[in-house]
């Protein structure tokens, strides 16, 4: 999408700058949210994943601040519903299928106390 086009498509909500628009649309290319390529003298922009990727990635980043990726996931999962508990089942099964088995990552180390660090 163009900028004109992001503008338009808010417009019957609010009123929006052209400017104020472009400008979010280069900060989130800046982040990595969106790829551009030239079209005439403007930008035409487009998402660099989908949204089912995204929430997959919000996910995987929650996961990777547990200390305990098991009680984690278990509490995760037994909030479910049946029908999504369901659907993780077949995720699963589709992605085992599909992917090698990925290793489990190495135990972080304890850090050394202060007194075996001043030894």
């Amino acid at each position: 999408m163009r900028v004109r086009d992001v503008v338009d498509a808010l417009a019957p909500d609010r009123q929006l700058a052209y400017t104020t628009v472009m400008t979010v649309l280069d900060i989130l290319h800046s982040k990595g949210w969106l790829q551009r390529e030239r079209d005439g003298r403007a930008w035409r922009y487009h998402a660099t994943g989908s949204r089912g990727q995204y929430t997959a990635e919000l996910m995987r980043q929650a996961l990777s601040t547990s200390d305990d990726r098991s009680t984690a996931l278990v509490h995760f999962v037994s909030q479910m519903s049946l029908a999504d508990a369901a659907l993780l089942r077949q995720a699963l099964d589709r992605a085992g299928s599909e992917a090698p088995p990925v290793l489990a990552p190495a135990p972080k180390r304890a850090r050394p106390t202060r007194q075996a660090r001043s030894r």
